[in-house]
């Protein structure tokens, strides 16, 4: 066992609970203007999605949504997605049916997401100013 616990049993939505390592910095150049991190980063376009179909050799990337159906939409019109870090979970190696697209990103309120983990934007932009690719997350 890998040592990482879900806080629901295996296939349901839900945060994965462990210690992991962040990856990609994502944003919307047309909602966050100013971006300061030490995280690698990468500007959300129209057509990008993160793949949850497990039956894809894609699951739990990030892929063009007009050649991947089955993905989760990154350009959003809410603010979810205005700006994520890439929670590095079920990374390596991809694990089917395991989860994907775990995300740390915004929220207005502090209600559950599906798997996610969410703050406040003001919270997150401080966040990314200090975190790098060293920097783990204990969940």
């Amino acid at each position: 066992k890998s040592g990482i616990k879900k806080n629901k049993k295996e296939g349901d939505n839900a945060t994965p609970k462990g210690i992991f390592s962040l990856g990609k910095f994502y944003y919307r150049p047309d909602r966050i203007k100013k971006v300061s991190t030490n995280l690698s980063c990468k500007k959300i376009k129209k057509n990008m999605g993160w793949c949850d179909d497990p039956k894809s050799i894609k699951y739990n990337k990030e892929v063009n949504r007009i050649k991947i159906k089955n993905s989760e939409k990154i350009f959003r019109k809410d603010h979810k997605y205005d700006a994520f870090i890439v929670i590095n979970y079920n990374s390596k190696p991809i694990i089917k049916n395991k989860g994907s697209a775990i995300f740390l990103h915004l929220t207005k309120n502090y209600k559950s997401t599906a798997g996610c983990v969410a703050i406040k934007k003001n919270d997150f932009l401080k966040l990314a100013a200090i975190v790098n690719n060293k920097t783990k997350i204990k969940i």
